[in-house]
């Protein structure tokens, strides 16, 4: 079995989720101090020439035992490097005109 990697860090478990009469999921509730903020900063996307960018991408999860918790998309990991260059490989070397 190959090994999965994982460029999300650990943000924290989260609050038990919410759930409709039916079993359907309604709604999770994270919480962030004010110094967690300020650390979620260095998890921003580049932002570009056209200004787009600057997002910071967080997932909440449940855990083999069954526990919510909430992690952060890091864009300046090594792993996210190399599939951002394999992509800007594959669009440099993409000729159609559309």
């Amino acid at each position: 079995m190959s090994e999965k990697k994982n460029d999300a860090n650990f943000i924290g478990w989260v609050d038990e989720p919410k759930f409709a009469a039916d079993g359907s999921l309604i709604s999770w509730q994270i919480k962030f101090k004010k110094a967690d903020l300020k650390n979620l900063e260095k998890f921003a996307t580049p932002i570009n020439e056209k200004g787009q960018g600057g997002n910071i991408f967080c997932q909440l999860n449940m855990s083999k035992a069954g526990k919510p918790y909430g992690t952060v998309w890091d864009p300046n990991s090594r792993q996210s490097q190399e599939k951002y260059q394999a992509k800007q490989a594959v669009a440099q070397n993409d000729d159609l005109p559309f």
